[in-house]
């Protein structure tokens, strides 16, 4: 998975976190894209109530093979290491 972020501008409404989810064709067919979908969306609702940050923008973009082969534990704690890569607080 690659998980990508931006800080929203403080015009727009800042109080919530955004998650955007996404596929590319090379995932699979419509079958494997939305499964692989449909595990990002189950581990970002465990993950990022916890380290996600209000007024940022998230997009989770599945890989092929890996996003729905990994054992779901191990692809919470790559998505909660990866955002705590992007905002400077992994340890």
């Amino acid at each position: 998975m690659i998980v990508q972020a931006r800080r929203r501008e403080a015009r727009e409404d800042s109080g919530a976190v955004r998650v955007g989810y996404t596929c590319s064709k090379k995932v699979g067919n419509a079958v494997a894209r939305n499964r692989a979908k449909r595990r990002l969306r189950a581990a970002a609702r465990v993950v990022l109530p916890g380290v996600g940050r209000s007024g940022w923008d998230y997009v989770l973009i599945g890989r092929s093979e890996a996003t729905a082969a990994r054992p779901f534990g191990l692809l919470c704690e790559d998505l909660a290491s990866a955002v705590a890569a992007l905002h400077g607080t992994a340890g």
